[in-house]
């Protein structure tokens, strides 16, 4: 699993603001378990960057998109394109 962890300086606290999740290449079932696994691993993080391409499918992006929306630990999905969506869990 690509994980990237962004260092962002939110109040002076050197805290992993956001994280990178690379689901490229994986069945909705790996997509599902990383995303479930980096959800439960989310303390202190404001937001899942979630990189699901779409030139071979739209099957990730559009797993990501529903079943996350509902998700309780998510606020809001923001789709930043047709190949990333990321998953906002609290605000700044």
């Amino acid at each position: 699993m690509a994980v990237t962890e962004r260092m962002q300086k939110a109040a002076g606290a050197g805290t992993a603001a956001i994280i990178t999740l690379d689901l490229h290449g994986k069945t909705q079932y790996q997509a599902r378990v990383a995303l479930d696994a980096q959800l439960r691993r989310s303390r202190g993080v404001y937001r899942i960057h979630v990189v699901h391409g779409y030139h071979n499918g739209t099957a990730l992006r559009d797993m990501v998109r529903q079943e996350y929306a509902a998700h309780p630990q998510v606020l809001r999905l923001e789709q930043v394109s047709e190949s990333v969506t990321d998953l906002v869990l609290r605000e700044l």
